[in-house]
């Protein structure tokens, strides 16, 4: 069996910057396994599957080792490769998912995904995260799946150097780590050994948590964001309500095909 696969950049205004995605389209489901094996094979951060179904498209993400409930960036470039490869008619898409529809939009080269919020409570500080960190944290919270810790400046940020074994018994998905930007409104890095993955260079679902947050202390609902990872990542992000609207470009890469017994 022969089946497409692209690899993409998301969140990137140029090639080799922002966070590599595989997508593979299929027409029907394959056994979870191999899915998974795919996605190990491929290993980037995420890899995507996406089904035309009989209530429209459906969506998956699977890192290395797991499948997760949401990813941004693999969203993205789903998207992307359905409105520039996969000769998709029209400027919005819903994509049916394990987190409910997901609404991405095009305007010229701009995607714009629409995710809902994530629910955040302030937490104790974990002392094996802020060892594992080397850095004290102002707040903790606990998210559906993340821990977020708010640091006071970008510096910490960036200069940030983990012991990820030590991250790693924390359980969560990953860990995310924020500040108030120099240049824009919020920095953020992320995380997630617990996901096989040590740091994911642009975490679109993080601004799930991000945006709200930031919407909060800085009192403003629209923010330019920056994921201060090496290939780095710039984000656009819009809270409206209960929902948050990230914004990106994309390039590809690569297209090709894989072979599965």
């Amino acid at each position: 069996m022969t089946i497409k696969i692209y690899q993409i950049d998301a969140f990137a205004d140029k090639l080799f910057s922002g966070n590599p995605a595989a997508v593979c389209p299929l027409e029907q489901w394959l056994p979870d396994e191999t899915l998974q094996n795919i996605a190990m094979e491929n290993n980037l951060a995420e890899t995507a599957f996406y089904v035309h179904e009989k209530k429209g498209l459906r969506i998956r993400w699977f890192t290395p080792t797991v499948e997760v409930d949401l990813c941004g960036h693999a969203t993205l470039a789903t998207a992307f490769v359905l409105f520039n490869h996969e000769n998709y008619v029209g400027n919005k898409l819903v994509f049916n998912s394990r987190s409910g529809p997901l609404t991405v939009t095009k305007s010229a080269d701009l995607l714009t995904l629409n995710f809902p919020i994530d629910t955040l409570v302030e937490v104790p500080a974990l002392p094996e995260l802020e060892k594992g960190l080397g850095s004290k944290s102002i707040k903790t919270f606990k998210g559906k799946t993340d821990y977020m810790l708010v640091f006071e400046n970008e510096d910490q940020i960036k200069s940030m150097s983990p012991d990820f074994k030590l991250i790693n018994t924390v359980q969560a998905r990953g860990i995310i780590v924020t500040a108030k930007g120099n240049t824009v409104d919020f920095v953020s890095r992320f995380f997630g050994p617990q996901s096989g993955m040590d740091e994911d260079s642009v975490t679109g679902s993080a601004h799930t948590s991000l945006t709200p947050y930031w919407a909060k202390v800085l009192n403003k609902t629209e923010f330019n964001a920056i994921q201060l990872s090496k290939r780095q990542g710039k984000l656009k992000c819009k809270l409206v309500g209960n929902r948050v609207e990230i914004s990106g470009t994309a390039k590809s890469f690569l297209v090709g095909t894989i072979t599965v017994d």
